[in-house]
């Protein structure tokens, strides 16, 4: 796996069901003790008219590539976890039959290779 086919597996695996599961729990939450906020939230989401259950699921989408985002440019090096001088550095490695740097500082981004046109 390299650093491309990385990213395509973050966007269809995590990115893709979490939008997914998130409209899907607005609609209909899970499970036989529903909170009586998710309840709540979810009378409201379903009572909206089309338009604005668009703009609920553009903004759900939104939020899901900002934090995908922000969690690529950390394993990047580009945003900081830690303060002070020496703040390390994160190395992703994918192990198969041979080892990959997925987060080559050499390379493209991560968070830039996220934030790329299909």
């Amino acid at each position: 796996m390299n650093s491309e086919e990385f990213v395509e597996a973050v966007k269809e695996i995590v990115r893709d069901s979490a939008i997914e599961d998130t409209i899907e729990n607005l609609e209909d939450p899970p499970g036989r003790k529903i909170p009586e906020a998710e309840k709540q939230r979810s009378e409201w989401f379903n009572n909206l008219c089309d338009k604005d259950r668009s703009n609920v699921e553009s903004i759900v989408t939104e939020a899901v590539d900002e934090a995908l985002f922000g969690l690529l440019a950390v394993l990047d090096g580009s945003r900081a976890i830690q303060d002070g001088e020496d703040k390390g550095r994160l190395l992703l490695v994918h192990k198969g039959l041979t080892e990959v740097l997925l987060n080559d500082p050499d390379k493209i981004g991560l968070h830039d290779l996220y934030n790329a046109k299909d």
